[in-house]
């Protein structure tokens, strides 16, 4: 598919999310959508592993762009509760390959008329390599911001990270939080009291990586192994990614799962705590309002 014709990558995933979508009862979970477009495209381990600058993968972030165009179409739902969700367009209509480059066109017409990407100089045209695709209501030239945190959080010094990772900890509701070693990628060890709410707390063994690389399988089960009569949970944190093969070991039967949070994950509660971001308020004009005066 060539982007002169047919628009960028991300267009060729419409046809597939939708499809996914219908095979999962018309609604699910980003990862149960993801599996199931990568088992049905059989996408390989190691297209999976090619990352952008931010160090997610490309073709996740293709996938979530895919997802935010059919939102702005009004094929899917703007739910932000954690679930994609067919609307009853969605399911109606059938969407071939030259009808999601329609939808592609439309919804870009709708941006080049708000001018909501010009001030970038980019004239309209998505690079999806460069950012994360938006959440449901973001302008497009807000999420850059996202790769600039990350590349902050890769850089700081060791004491620094360690520092920072306390506190996030403290603010996702962690209480005696330790750091109990470092580790090779410029990481540190730890634990920690996490409190589930008033009655219930549990100790949970975490780990925090700085790299921009993958953590694979191998990784799971040496940070699994460190668990054994130490915690009833562990969280692995990275500011880069995980292989299909470590999200499948992280949660493979007759094993204590493990939490991952990617880099994504990441820098979205960065967002919802507010943790060295500064949120702002963006108006957009409302013109049918002022029609009636004309």
């Amino acid at each position: 598919m060539s982007k002169a014709s047919k628009g960028p990558e991300f267009v060729k995933y419409f046809v597939p999310l939708l499809s996914a979508l219908k095979e999962l009862g018309y609604s699910g979970t980003p990862s149960e959508v993801k599996n199931v477009i990568i088992e049905k495209l059989q996408i390989s381990e190691e297209l999976l592993e090619e990352k952008l600058k931010s160090g997610s993968s490309r073709i996740i972030n293709q996938i979530d762009w895919a997802r935010f165009y059919l939102v702005k179409a009004g094929y899917l739902d703007s739910s932000k509760r954690g679930v994609w969700t067919l609307t009853e367009k969605g399911i109606a209509e059938t969407v071939t390959n030259q009808k999601a480059f329609t939808i592609f066109k439309e919804v870009q017409g709708e941006f080049k008329d708000k001018k909501s990407v010009d001030s970038n100089g980019s004239n309209g045209e998505i690079q999806e390599e460069e950012i994360y695709a938006p959440d449901d209501g973001e302008s497009l030239i807000t999420v850059d911001y996202r790769e600039k945190l990350l590349q902050i959080l890769r850089n700081l010094s060791p004491s620094g990270f360690e520092h920072l990772c306390k506190q996030f900890l403290r603010e996702a509701g962690f209480q005696e939080v330790e750091v109990t070693g470092k580790t090779g990628d410029g990481g540190i060890d730890g634990k920690g009291i996490l409190q589930i709410n008033p009655l219930l707390s549990i100790p949970v063994l975490f780990q925090c990586k700085r790299y921009a690389g993958s953590v694979g399988a191998p990784q799971i089960r040496d940070f699994r192994g460190a668990m054994m009569g130490r915690a009833d949970k562990g969280i692995l944190i990275t500011t880069g990614s995980f292989t299909k093969e470590a999200e499948r070991e992280a949660i493979r039967d007759g094993v204590s799962p493990t939490e991952l949070v990617d880099s994504n994950k990441l820098i979205k509660m960065f967002e919802q705590l507010e943790l060295g971001l500064k949120p702002k308020i963006v108006y957009e004009i409302d013109t049918d309002f002022f029609d009636r005066f004309k």
